[in-house]
């Protein structure tokens, strides 16, 4: 193992060592399958009961304001990625000291994102080791384990790909990534459709819940999931910093390119699978579409494998930033070398964590509402618009002022309730757990 390297003296050097910021030579394209890895994975395969809750009308309304607003404050996000003066904020915490202040910026800002990225985290290692479970129970009795066992290997994987030393690195996995997130997005659309058509059971579109209290849970449950569908904010920035940056050639227009590619990709997917998905098993539609859909059994294995595959790409991208956190924290705070050692025991401790807490939170619906409530509301919707309006100052009742006020109560809203519903669904569903089952 080589030795480690002595510690940087500047910020300069501890960027060159930094994963978020070690190497600068991305492609737009490169931006186009990150955020296509970050942003279709857990959340499109809620989707159906989003519709579920809902009910069709108010369901696709919803999903659309979500696509459309979200794609509005990412661009946002893209554009105040630099300076007037040129400086890159490759950070979300740095935006949000660049606008707020140094000390209130940063605790306004990295909270939020932590919980994002964290959340998502322990929901990939969820989804991860149940889609293998899924995967392999349809072919094959004999792999009637406990999901405890497939959470359990997931996490092995992650263990090993969390040594990449930086974004650009994980290039190929990121692109693996996306291209299984839009072939199970697919095969779940066709298979709904087929199950739909050939199927002779009686669906039922009305509510779930038989109660007033219980259906309005299950609606601030849905506004959690459908924060979590459009993710990707919380890691634009740092995705954006990889991608080089002069006066002339900004990184802004290359991202662009890549985020609109990524958005069409995301419409392509989302929509069908909510639609196709609701039409064919209504209300009784499972948190998690995929584990609705048993034939052909082939195929619906094939695709929980995709699913196994992608949510694998999605915890680093997800993680990188949060790598980064950690290892320049203990750089500067704690006075680390950093190395090879100092990656391998903080990355895999993080591992480590996010594998334990799945395995004593393994409920997929009730944590897509809780943290899509808790924080993604708040990256996708009310941070940028909130460093928009303090840093751009837009001209009162103008187009950005509209368009940022009403992505802020929106934002709002949903930060309100989705966690209430989320908490709700996780209790219901632990008084009938038993815990590493």
């Amino acid at each position: 193992m080589a030795e480690p390297n002595p510690r940087p003296n500047t910020e300069a050097e501890l960027n060159s060592w930094l994963p978020i910021t070690a190497s600068r030579k991305a492609k737009w394209w490169y931006s186009a399958f990150h955020c296509v890895t970050a942003m279709v994975g857990a959340g499109v395969l809620g989707l159906p009961l989003v519709l579920a809750r809902l009910g069709w009308i108010p369901g696709i309304l919803a999903i659309l304001v979500a696509w459309l607003v979200t794609w509005y404050t990412v661009w946002l996000l893209i554009q105040l990625h630099e300076s007037e003066t040129g400086k890159r904020f490759d950070r979300f915490t740095e935006l949000g000291q660049h606008a707020f202040g140094e000390y209130l910026g940063f605790w306004l800002v990295m909270p939020q994102q932590l919980i994002v990225q964290v959340g998502s985290n322990i929901v990939y290692m969820v989804t991860g080791g149940k889609s293998l479970q899924k995967c392999l129970a349809l072919i094959t009795p004999k792999a009637d384990l406990r999901n405890t066992y497939y959470i359990l290997i997931f996490a092995a994987v992650q263990l090993v790909l969390s040594q990449s030393p930086n974004f650009n690195s994980l290039k190929i996995v990121s692109l693996l990534a996306a291209v299984m997130s839009i072939s199970y997005s697919f095969i779940a659309t066709g298979a709904s459709l087929w199950k739909g058509f050939t199927g002779h059971h009686v669906v039922n579109y009305g509510f779930r819940s038989t109660t007033t209290i219980n259906i309005i849970f299950d609606i601030f449950s849905s506004l959690g999931v459908l924060s979590f569908a459009f993710a990707g904010h919380s890691v634009a920035l740092e995705i954006q910093a990889t991608i080089p940056s002069t006066h002339t050639k900004p990184s802004k227009n290359p991202m662009t390119k890549g985020v609109t590619v990524a958005y069409l990709i995301v419409a392509l997917c989302y929509f069908p699978v909510a639609i196709s998905g609701y039409w064919a098993f209504g209300n009784e539609v499972e948190d998690d579409v995929l584990l609705s859909l048993e034939h052909p059994k082939w195929l619906i294995s094939a695709a929980n494998f995709m699913v196994f595959i992608h949510v694998i790409g999605s915890y680093q991208v997800f993680g990188m930033p949060i790598f980064d956190k950690i290892e320049s924290a203990l750089v500067t705070k704690w006075h680390f070398n950093p190395g090879r050692p100092l990656r391998l025991v903080a990355r895999s401790a993080y591992v480590v964590f996010t594998a334990f807490m799945a395995l004593i939170l393994p409920f997929f619906g009730g944590l897509l509402g809780f943290f899509g409530g808790l924080a993604f509301s708040s990256t996708s919707y009310i941070i940028p618009c909130a460093v928009w309006l303090k840093t751009q100052k837009p001209k009162a009742w103008s187009i950005h002022w509209i368009l940022c006020w009403t992505s802020l109560l929106i934002g709002f809203t949903i930060m309100t309730v989705a966690p209430i519903g989320g908490a709700h669904e996780i209790i219901v569903s632990w008084k009938s757990y038993k815990l590493f089952q």
